[in-house]
């Protein structure tokens, strides 16, 4: 696979297109990466460490294009290791960060990591190196090339992942996209058909279909949601009501009428047995989807919503059902359509070595931009490259064109994520964003278990984001 890959890699031209500049979370803008003089020193060895939270599988395809990238660069010298969840990875740095010793040169992040560890000034942001017309010699094409990225390679990332890495208010770049999830519908396509049920692409259409489904089959529970946090953030992109911002002193604007109303209806669709979440089932609904216990008496579910990276845990035993893939529903599918971006970045951590930065650099520049790399990483996890020449190479095209509800539901996964590719968003990036997501999960929960009221549950999860933030 890889060989083919890169045979395709070399047949690509790749295409112009306009970025577009995002802002959101305001930090201190903390000094750019300067280039030496000198440039990189090819001739002196350079070790660099990548933290991330890859599975065996994706280590496998990582040390395989690791090859090449030591090939390229013979004085690098990579050392990398799965820390975990991204969680852990965020942890795990934040604790090292403290005693200031911190290990990784790159590694794994998502927005609201880069605002935590920027409060330690330790972000390199990218635009010098993005942007470096040094040239470095690339020894396995026995070509010098130029150490930043061409005008080319900067068009060909899908401009709603890139904008990702400039969402902290200064209008620099501090992290790049290496792959990308959201979330997608899951349903039970031969049960849908059966039925003659229409999938919904409104919530209004949704709550209808549940109504249908109950009436019919009162013991199950027609949708499961696999992020309680996912749930309320995205109704309040979708209404577009507040959440949070990255105003300083005014983060928490979750806490208002408008999001106590879809809450309410949420909770009503919960009581009437329409909907569970993960939180209130106690694992991921994808158990109650892929179960076929329902027509003889047991409990399951016929839709779920859960990520786009996780389409192989939505797919039954023996085929016993075919799986439907499609965008989760919307308020307003024609005018305001939204979907969350989820999934890794990676960032560069500042070093008095700015030899170590820029090696770093490198290895990032290679894993976001080699296409072979970003195609085979996508055909393996699931998640959607981050560049748009990826689905010019014949086999991913393939991949693709040959996605089913069966044994291709990753590629079936990837592809309806392309299709709503313009839908995506992103929360704001600040020091305690984290707890706020988590806040507006266990909101949800509390609401729906009836453990607190609608009133108490949000005055609460406010209180807790700003006793947190300190």
């Amino acid at each position: 696979m890889k060989k083919r890959l890169l045979t395709s890699f070399m047949m690509l031209l790749l295409g112009a297109t306009a970025l577009p500049l995002m802002s959101g979370c305001s930090t201190e803008i903390i000094p750019d990466f300067e280039m030496p003089e000198e440039g990189f020193d090819t001739s002196k060895d350079v070790n660099i460490f990548f933290a991330h939270a890859m599975g065996q599988n994706l280590q496998k395809v990582l040390n395989s294009y690791l090859e090449d990238f030591e090939k390229m660069y013979p004085n690098i010298h990579v050392e990398h290791n799965s820390i975990g969840s991204y969680d852990d990875i965020r942890d795990q740095m934040s604790t090292e960060l403290a005693a200031g010793a911190p290990q990784a040169d790159i590694l794994y992040c998502y927005p609201d990591h880069v605002a935590l560890y920027n409060q330690g000034q330790k972000v390199v942001t990218l635009d010098n190196l993005m942007n470096s017309q040094v040239k470095i010699h690339n020894a396995m094409d026995n070509v010098d090339e130029i150490c930043g990225l061409t005008a080319e390679q900067q068009a060909d990332f899908i401009p709603a992942y890139w904008g990702e890495g400039k969402a902290f208010g200064d209008n620099k770049m501090y992290s790049l996209p290496l792959s990308k999830s959201s979330e997608v519908l899951y349903y039970d396509k031969t049960f849908f058909e059966e039925e003659k049920l229409t999938v919904p692409t409104t919530w209004d259409e949704m709550e209808d279909v549940c109504r249908k489904i109950k009436a019919k089959y009162p013991d199950d529970i027609p949708l499961g949601y696999d992020s309680d946090s996912n749930l309320f953030i995205t109704l309040c992109e979708q209404y577009n009501t507040p959440y949070t911002s990255s105003e300083e002193g005014n983060h928490y604007l979750f806490n208002n009428e408008q999001n106590k109303a879809f809450v309410q209806k949420l909770k009503n669709w919960y009581d009437a047995g329409y909907i569970t979440t993960k939180n209130c089932y106690g694992g991921y609904t994808s158990s109650l989807f892929t179960t076929n216990t329902a027509k003889d008496g047991g409990k399951r579910c016929y839709m779920c919503i859960g990520s786009s990276a996780g389409a192989t845990y939505q797919l039954p035993a023996e085929g016993r059902f075919e799986v439907g893939i499609t965008s989760i529903p919307q308020v307003d599918v024609e005018n305001h359509p939204a979907v969350i971006s989820q999934g890794p970045s990676l960032c560069l951590m500042r070093n008095k070595d700015p030899q170590k930065v820029i090696a770093a650099w490198l290895l990032m520049k290679f894993l976001t931009t080699y296409l072979p790399f970003q195609a085979e990483f996508s055909m393996e996890s699931g998640y959607t490259p981050v560049l748009n020449s990826v689905f010019d190479i014949p086999e991913y095209k393939s991949f693709l064109d040959n996605a089913n509800g069966y044994g291709r539901i990753a590629a079936y996964s990837v592809k309806v994520c392309v299709e709503q590719r313009e839908w995506y968003y992103y929360s704001p990036a600040f020091v305690g964003s984290s707890q706020a997501r988590e806040e507006v999960g266990n909101l949800i929960s509390a609401v729906f278990l009836g453990t607190k009221t609608i009133d108490k549950a949000f005055e609460e999860a406010v209180a807790e984001c700003e006793y947190q933030a300190g």
